[in-house]
């Protein structure tokens, strides 16, 4: 089994304030990314690779909500930013076939698509959730009952759950 997270960034500060690849957390965005990571580590979900986009607001996520998560190998993928739902399955089926649990940490509108497009049956309730929205700081949880990332397609994910800012303490 192979087991995804997928992490939408933290809350960035206004498009005007610095180039799109520049932008850095706010200071909620900070706080939402310190959440999801304490989330992830009292949730035992912690990943054995992360691939991060190499973005700044990516990256800061990542740094933050790794405080609580412990040391795990980061790979910044240029894939990542700005991708497709068909470039962030290439980036997870390129994952180091050691690593059991990987988290992808991007950006909208490609990881609320490749969400939805991975989900093949799992929490009903979550998926309703996820089709409503993938806000910065979301957390979808997929298993794949594969043996290697290269064998992880559309359509083929469980949703074991998904977790906004707001629901993780639900």
């Amino acid at each position: 089994m192979r087991r995804l997270i997928i992490f939408r960034h933290a809350k960035a500060v206004p498009h005007h304030a610095a180039p799109d690849f520049e932008r850095a957390l706010s200071e909620r965005g900070f706080g939402d990314a310190e959440k999801a990571g304490r989330y992830l580590a009292e949730e035992h979900l912690l990943p054995d690779l992360a691939l991060v986009s190499p973005s700044l607001r990516t990256r800061q996520t990542w740094q933050k909500a790794a405080e609580a998560v412990g040391e795990t190998p980061v790979v910044h993928d240029d894939r990542i930013y700005e991708a497709s739902p068909e470039d962030l399955l290439a980036v997870a089926r390129a994952a180091d076939p050691k690593a059991r649990t990987v988290v992808i940490v991007g950006h909208n509108p490609g990881m609320a698509e490749f969400a939805r497009r991975l989900v093949g049956h799992g929490d009903r309730y979550a998926f309703s959730r996820m089709r409503g929205g993938f806000p910065t700081s979301a957390l979808a949880v997929l298993d794949f009952p594969v043996d290697g990332w290269g064998d992880v397609d559309f359509g083929k994910g469980r949703l074991d759950r998904f977790v906004t800012p707001g629901s993780a303490g639900d």
